[in-house]
């Protein structure tokens, strides 16, 4: 697939029976300390046998555990002078146009050319006030002057304050915090979901109503570990959707995501028939099925599928002034709709 893989497999061996799964998981983990990866597992971002867990749960013989990695905490980036595309920047965060193609973060098979790896970068510019150790999200690893807490420390000691994804293949807002204080207070308005989240999306076909809501939980795909599915025995995901303009076997939808689950818009409305164009993963050959031809190759050539991210509102941290960014569609996807 086109995305990061952002998720571990372990399959615990005879030696690892009776264990604690916390414990287990610290030795399996590397870089994630016991607390963070019980952070982890409260989230149920750690599941055993397709099941949330409890930190305290015992292996047995056969199980099976997957690990999300839904949080950068123990990351650690080298900094590489890649151009960012900056809407918003203050002393406590950033917010930042993500082009196509960009992995947020290192991670399976992705070691430089990420988000991370230019905004550690990028803040080495952060005002003395807010300098002076490292940073590490969930204070694990944290040092600090008088002054505050750092982004940067030594060369193979960067830490970046990433506190919600995009996909690899989607475009648009995401939020940077640069110190602690501002990582915590922004995962904290993103976990009681008072921040909001709306992309574009254009999907296949022509929905008979003009909005609705998709409630259905979202779980790792049983047979293909790389990809989600809407089950019944997943986590809880809302999405909200509202069709802002209609063409021939297509149509243009605003999306608002309650919830924040890996490939969440993608998954669910490909569940209701109507998956994002240009996403192989997820649209079941729908591509390939477009009867104009010159839209079916301007797909193919897309390169993406078409999601963007384009609005971010939230209460500053700091000042609990309102902010809100909105983004256009880039180039690429402005393009797209005109042969439509």
């Amino acid at each position: 697939m086109s995305e990061q893989d952002e998720n571990i497999r372990i399959e615990p061996s005879s030696e690892d029976v009776g264990k604690r799964l916390d414990a287990f998981l610290a030795e399996k983990v590397e870089g994630w300390s016991r607390s963070q990866l019980q952070k982890l597992i409260d989230g149920e971002d750690v599941l055993v046998n397709n099941g949330p867990a409890r930190s305290s749960y015992k292996l047995r013989v056969g199980d099976v555990v997957d690990v999300e990695l839904t949080s950068v905490e123990a990351a650690r980036f080298e900094p590489e002078n890649i151009p960012l595309d900056i809407v918003f920047e203050d002393d406590c965060l950033a917010v930042i146009n993500k082009p196509a193609g960009m992995v947020v973060h290192p991670g399976a098979g992705v070691s430089s050319g990420t988000l991370a790896n230019a905004i550690a970068s990028h803040f080495k510019s952060v005002p003395p006030a807010v300098a002076g150790g490292v940073f590490s999200v969930g204070g694990e690893a944290r040092s600090a002057t008088a002054g505050g807490t750092d982004i940067h420390a030594s060369a193979n000691e960067h830490r970046v304050g990433i506190v919600h994804r995009l996909d690899k293949g989607t475009s648009g807002l995401i939020v940077v915090a640069k110190d602690v204080e501002t990582q915590e207070a922004l995962s904290a308005a993103f976990r009681e979901r008072k921040v909001q989240k709306s992309y574009i999306a254009l999907v296949h076909g022509d929905p008979r109503e003009s909005s609705g809501t998709i409630d259905r939980p979202i779980t790792r795909d049983r047979w293909h570990r790389t990809k989600m599915t809407a089950a019944a025995n997943g986590r809880s995901a809302v999405t909200l959707w509202k069709v802002r303009e209609r063409f021939e076997k297509f149509a243009l939808l605003d999306v608002e995501i309650k919830t924040g689950r890996t490939h969440q818009i993608r998954v669910h409305l490909a569940s209701i028939n109507h998956p994002v164009v240009g996403d192989a993963v997820y649209n079941e050959g729908r591509d390939n099925s477009i009867a104009n031809n010159e839209v079916k190759n301007a797909v193919q050539h897309l390169g993406r599928f078409f999601l963007h991210a384009a609005r971010l509102a939230f209460d500053h941290p700091k000042t609990g002034k309102y902010l809100r960014f909105d983004q256009p569609l880039p180039p690429e996807l402005a393009g797209f709709l005109k042969l439509l």
